[in-house]
């Protein structure tokens, strides 16, 4: 079963909620502001997707960082902060088991 991975707030994730339910797909959702993020998730994540890739710089959350958390990413810094604040990663993220796709845009899962 495919698992979509974002926050119930966010309007793209509702927009990708949407697309798969009609579509008939299953598909559990993970919350990852209310079910957290794990080490093992992250690095299951991170096997499929570049870590800088992952990292959403447009976010509110990392607005919010002071300046010295931001400076200098590199992978391992940008996985202590994606663990440290789950919603610093671009969502949503469907894993279909075979892939990852990361975001959503209408048409995006037609072909699943």
């Amino acid at each position: 079963m495919m698992t979509l991975f974002g926050i119930k707030n966010c309007d793209t994730c509702r927009k990708a909620r949407k697309a798969l339910e009609g579509k008939g797909q299953p598909f559990q959702f993970h919350d990852l502001r209310e079910d957290g993020l794990s080490a093992p998730l992250l690095e299951h994540i991170l096997e499929r997707v570049p870590v800088l890739t992952l990292l959403n710089k447009r976010s509110t959350t990392w607005r919010q960082l002071p300046d010295e958390d931001k400076a200098d990413i590199d992978g391992d810094k940008a996985r202590q902060l994606m663990m440290a604040n789950p919603t610093l990663i671009k969502r949503p993220l469907l894993d279909t088991g075979d892939d990852i796709l990361v975001g959503y845009r209408d048409g995006d899962y037609d072909n699943l």
